[in-house]
């Protein structure tokens, strides 16, 4: 049995040399520069190396042995010498090992390749030592990115996954999604720097020492401890993978799916991988045991020398065939290629070894030069090509995902993650991937360098053709020979948003030609003047939502109102008509000189939305739909603009729209006094419209006299308004209004002396009350959350229909010391 200790060593010895030369192979001298020294940084702390700071630092890695090429870096770039005398605060080691992990020393691993190191440590460490370190990490990732490295150092403890902390470790909130998945990922892909070898390789994965099996991991170990078979200061112990669970299976996926938003080829591996060892359950094979099994039997040389990266596409690849799932099986072939990142098609001198393997391996998949070629060229790639890959990308993902609902439910899942973490992860996702009628989908995959199209003719489709009416554009100039016949690039209804597409997405350049073409009207100057407006307003990348904005109500943030860019009634004026108070009611026959609105506006969700209205009672429509996305405590947009495209009196109609808009969004934003409706009389194409302000929203009604009017408020009789108040018993507590916000459901719990009370607000602000409820807040949160979560129409996705990720919202009602109501997020 010691011969077999001995002989693990060597294997885990071996393979670290091996990696970490494949770490070093074809990268940049600053990559290598950073990689060698890690480790000697945090073995000697000095003021001559980075990462120095004053006090009681710890440093000194166990087992550590100062190579002849880090001495030499040491010396060339610091003026460095260690010396015996030299070395250590203390007079024993603190860190017990540095490990990679990830893509770093895998086939994966590229020069765009981030560099995630673990500082392991042991409980022997004070808090405050703990963060006199986690302060030197920093210094040195400042130090790594001075030098165009991406560096990410995590101070991990040996016994967080034995104790079972979830404290944030990835750079992410994922404490409650993933655990042992997390430490699964970490022996697959950790690879040595410097430090104590990992014991979770040297424990036989039968459990069986001198013929004898032991029941546990735990009670292994002992007995190799007590036949002093090992000696545990000598190992680093994370603990067993045992424990895996369909609610973190659940979980991790979430958070893949999370992660697929930013980095979509990287994220659907690992998302298959979890579908893959969601497959077997309750069997626990992962790949980190058939690598601990390859290392026991001393076969180091299988899965190409133990490549995590590769040995993670050999059993999604297997999964795949096992259920005949060739297409998925396909894509993650070219998921796994781009990641490499080699450029077959391009002839090199001497081969790397990532390119030999690589090599093979798309000999062994059977794909020609062309196929080849055309993943070499994806960064030339135009829009056509990267919504191709984007639509396959997004349905294999939630194919992927339904899946794992599935096997959650076959598993009677109670998920371990948090109320607030579902929710932020979810409407992150809704924002991302939900497709909507007035929604602009944007193709961020990091992909192609360039979506730049030189020319784009957008042309209109009247009602009485064949092709369904609404505009279409095409990146080609507008001569009909070379338009029929060729493709185009995206339909929509209404203009603006065929131009929000292509410009949200990068098809728009400086030096993009434009053609417009509505019937025989071919006047350029009305798109020019619109993607001008758009590139001076709308700035295409902004900061990421944060986790408060995503678990809150959405708000506009960025409002562009666009006037008459379809629809221009001017052209028809009489020009003896004059100019009247209103251009709503201009003129003898009192018309509206508004035709067409498109309300396009980005919110705090990053969503980028398109409302459409048309007709005499555009402004009237538009007006309420866009103040029933405000709710009465919002914010106000960060700015709002008004371009107006009307042959005559674009001045006028821009001026007086922007007060009546400025007015109406004050009204809004603005807390009612008392519970009352405020009114706002509006005289648009010769009829009489009233404007409600209520608690819950805006509605409107046409009144022919005054005296309708006042009757129908006084009776209370007014159509469609947005909430009927029965009685007194069941009034809504007026503070709600301040986060009230169609398009979400919404619940709010307020304690009584029995239990509580419950007020419910459908996607369209309609009330639901419940009194004196008993049981468990916070079951009944997570129940409700469950059930939309798993719920099978809230994740059908097909490319003409939504995947709809939106979770309720929920709040407690509570009262402060003066006896008000405050209403606060439910966590």
């Amino acid at each position: 049995m010691q011969y077999y200790i001995n002989n693990i060593k060597k294997e885990l010895e071996d393979l670290a040399d091996l990696k970490r030369e494949r770490a070093l192979c074809g990268m940049p001298d600053e990559f290598q520069q950073v990689f060698l020294l890690l480790p000697a940084l945090f073995h000697y702390h000095t003021p001559e190396l980075p990462g120095y700071m004053e006090g009681n630092i710890p440093s000194g890695i166990a087992c550590y042995q100062l190579s002849d090429d880090v001495n030499k870096l040491l010396k060339s770039k610091f003026n460095f010498i260690a010396t015996k005398n030299k070395t250590l605060t203390s007079t024993l080691p603190t860190i017990s090992a540095l490990y990679s992990m990830g893509s770093t020393c895998s086939i994966g691993q590229s020069i765009q390749s981030d560099l995630d190191i673990w500082i392991c440590i042991e409980n022997s460490l004070t808090e405050q030592q703990k963060e006199a370190l986690q302060k030197k990490c920093r210094l040195i990732e400042k130090w790594a990115a001075n030098l165009q490295v991406k560096l990410t150092l995590f101070v991990v403890d040996a016994d967080r996954f034995i104790n079972k902390h979830h404290e944030c470790l990835m750079g992410e909130n994922c404490g409650s999604a993933q655990h042992i998945l997390l430490l699964e990922e970490f022996y697959r892909s950790a690879n040595l720097l410097a430090g104590k070898f990992l014991l979770w390789f040297a424990v036989p994965y039968n459990f069986t020492v001198n013929n004898v099996t032991y029941p546990t991991y735990e009670e292994c170990v002992n007995a190799m401890v007590d036949l002093k078979l090992i000696e545990r200061e000598q190992w680093i112990d994370f603990g067993p993978l045992t424990g895996l669970s369909a609610e973190e299976y659940f979980g991790a996926s979430l958070w893949q799916l999370y992660k697929s938003i930013d980095s979509p080829f990287k994220a659907v591996l690992k998302t298959l991988l979890l579908e893959a060892y969601s497959w077997i359950y309750p069997q626990n094979k992962p790949v980190a045991y058939q690598m601990r099994e390859l290392i026991q039997n001393g076969k180091i040389h299988k899965g190409m020398y133990l490549d995590s990266y590769y040995m993670l596409l050999d059993r999604i690849s297997n999964y795949l065939i096992e259920i005949n799932d060739f297409q998925r099986l396909e894509l993650i072939r070219n998921c796994f290629y781009l990641k490499v990142n080699e450029k077959l098609s391009i002839p090199m001198q001497s081969p790397s070894w990532r390119r030999t393997i690589l090599t093979n391996l798309v000999n062994d998949w059977g794909w020609n030069e062309q196929q080849i070629t055309k993943l070499d060229a994806c960064q030339t790639w135009k829009i056509g090509q990267v919504r191709e890959i984007h639509e396959i990308l997004l349905h294999t993902m939630m194919t992927g995902y339904r899946n794992l609902l599935n096997f959650g439910r076959r598993n009677n899942l109670d998920s371990l993650i948090s109320p607030q973490d579902l929710a932020i992860l979810t409407r992150k996702l809704y924002a991302a991937f939900e497709v909507l009628p007035g929604k602009i989908t944007t193709l961020k995959l990091n992909i192609s360098d360039n979506l730049q199209e030189d020319a784009l003719t957008f042309i209109h489709v009247a009602e009485d053709r064949i092709n369904r009416a609404g505009w279409y554009v095409y990146n080609q100039k507008p001569m009909m020979q070379s338009i029929i016949g060729h493709q185009y690039l995206e339909y929509s209804k209404y203009l603006v948003k065929l131009v929000g597409w292509c410009y949200f997405n990068g098809l728009i350049a400086d030096s993009t030609h434009f053609y417009y073409r509505d019937g025989q009207n071919r006047n350029d100057s009305k798109i020019n003047k619109l993607i001008a407006d758009l590139k001076k307003y709308f700035p295409i990348d902004v900061p990421a939502a944060t986790e408060e904005q995503l678990y809150g109500p959405c708000e506009i943030r960025h409002l562009a109102i666009i006037l008459n860019i379809e629809d221009d009634p001017t052209v028809n004026i009489d020009s003896d008509d004059g100019v009247t108070n209103s251009v709503l009611n201009y003129g003898k026959d009192e018309l509206s000189l508004v035709g067409s609105i498109d309300l396009l506006y980005r919110n705090s969700w990053n969503e980028i939305r398109v409302l459409h209205f048309s007709g005499e009672l555009s402004m009237l429509e538009a007006i309420k739909a866009l103040l029933n996305r405000m709710h009465k405590d919002a914010d106000l947009p960060n700015s709002i603009e008004i371009f107006c495209y009307s042959e005559y009196l674009s001045g006028e109609i821009k001026q007086q729209m922007k007060k009546l808009m400025d007015e109406c969004i004050d009204l809004r934003l603005t807390t009612t006094q008392n519970n009352s409706t405020q009114v706002k009389p509006l005289r648009i194409g010769g009829s009489s419209w009233y404007l409600f302000f209520e608690r819950l929203g805006v509605s409107s009604h046409q009144f022919e006299n005054a005296i309708d009017f006042y009757g129908a408020v006084s009776n209370n009789k007014v159509q469609g308004r947005p909430l009927n108040i029965l009685d007194e018993t069941n009034e809504l507590p007026i503070e709600i209004d301040s986060v009230a916000y169609s398009g979400i459901i919404q619940f709010f719990f307020e304690d009584t002396d029995t239990g509580f009370d419950l007020y419910i607000l459908n996607e369209h602000n309609q009330v639901e009350i419940y009194r004196n409820c008993n049981g468990s807040k916070d079951n009944m949160v997570k129940d409700i959350n469950e059930f939309y979560a798993l719920s099978d129409d809230r994740f059908t996705f097909t490319t003409s229909s939504s995947v709809n990720f939106n979770l309720p919202q929920f709040y407690q009602i509570t009262y402060n010391d003066c006896g008000e109501r405050d209403i606060i997020p439910l966590n």
